[in-house]
């Protein structure tokens, strides 16, 4: 039975075959500084022994030594992916603020209080934070089924990541042209509860009818399909330069398509889905120029993977991007790779298929 206390915040953590990292990420979520908050985690099917970790925290007996009085709640469902899992965490949640964690990363000690303090003085829809890339340390693959893992910080990019170093509140809205970059990712922020559950009466895309999901099943780059839906509803936006969050980069954790077409050509889809869900929204807010840079972004991204993968085809995915009203792509600064070919797709997106292809042939 659940507790009766009506939780300020509640941590919504998706599980799935993590095992051997979940009790960190999980354990990370109680070493905090506050105490009115509670942990879901969504067991999305694991076949491997995440349940019993889960149900290992959520018992009355549980053996891990809480500082504070948290509540550890657990749902069990049919694998059904990310966004299944996360939209049964929403269902789940009591908290007036919600914050997605993925089960193989982890929270800094210490910081939730902060950040909380910033979230109700500032009266905030949205709280960004920033984070950082962990992996493995060297010499501990070998390690890993033993749980006893070391970590190390790592940059894997030769860009440096987009932080933002302004202390303001903005509008959604402004915030997404002036301040988030081109990084989407759930996990970054602290967001009000009704922002998230007034998602359920947006339309998705501009065919769909009002769709209760707030994470689409089944798509990936389910992020960057999530994130303007909400960050264009907020009125109160900010951000802290405190590094929140671990990001666990590792084989596993990132989609591996090389060589297999089903999965390329379901990642090419889905991205044209966003695509078409982001002219929706830019007929809705002309003046959101970040929607038509993300999505000439994911056009670049596209036209590369048509050229690599199904040359064939490039006439039929140009038409339906021409169709999309995506030509002329953005020129705005996305890294010197990115403009170069958005230039050379502006003078003809066939040409700079043909190019590319005859450069990986």
């Amino acid at each position: 039975m659940r507790n009766l206390h009506m939780p300020r915040l509640s941590f919504i953590v998706p599980v799935y075959n993590v095992a051997p990292y979940l009790r960190k990420c999980v354990d990370s979520l109680i070493a905090q500084d506050y105490d009115d908050y509670e942990i879901i985690l969504v067991d999305d099917g694991s076949t491997d022994n995440s349940s019993q970790i889960c149900d290992e925290y959520a018992s009355p007996s549980s053996v891990h030594s809480f500082t504070h009085s948290v509540e550890v709640i657990v749902i069990h469902q049919q694998n059904g992916g990310l966004s299944a899992a996360r939209n049964a965490g929403i269902a789940a949640a009591r908290g007036n603020y919600f914050c997605f964690v993925d089960s193989d990363d982890y929270w800094q000690p210490n910081v939730l209080g902060g950040l909380m303090a910033q979230v109700e003085c500032d009266n905030l829809d949205v709280l960004r934070f920033d984070y950082q890339n962990v992996r493995i340390a060297e010499g501990q693959e070998s390690r890993v089924k033993s749980q006893e893992l070391k970590y190390e910080v790592f940059e894997p990019n030769k860009t440096p990541r987009h932080i933002d170093r302004k202390n303001e509140i903005v509008d959604g809205e402004t915030y997404l042209n002036t301040r988030m970059g081109y990084a989407c990712y759930a996990w970054q922020f602290i967001l009000r509860r009704d922002i998230i559950l007034n998602l359920k009466s947006e339309i998705i895309n501009h065919k769909s009818e009002i769709d209760d999901c707030l994470f689409t099943p089944g798509l990936h780059f389910e992020d960057v399909d999530w994130l303007p839906r909400m960050m264009l509803r907020a009125k109160r936006v900010n951000s802290t330069q405190t590094i929140v969050y671990n990001y666990f980069i590792r084989q596993g954790s990132i989609t591996k398509t090389q060589g297999d077409k089903g999965k390329i050509r379901k990642n090419l889809e889905d991205r044209m889905k966003i695509i078409e869900t982001y002219s929706h929204y830019i007929e809705q807010y002309p003046s959101c120029h970040w929607l038509k840079n993300m999505q000439s972004n994911m056009a670049v991204g596209i036209l590369t993977t048509v050229a690599q993968e199904f040359y064939a085809e490039r006439m039929e995915y140009i038409g339906r991007l021409q169709a999309l009203n995506v030509f002329p792509l953005s020129l705005a600064d996305q890294g010197k790779s990115y403009i170069r070919k958005a230039r050379l797709i502006n003078l003809s997106p066939r040409l700079t298929i043909e190019l590319l292809h005859l450069k990986n042939s």
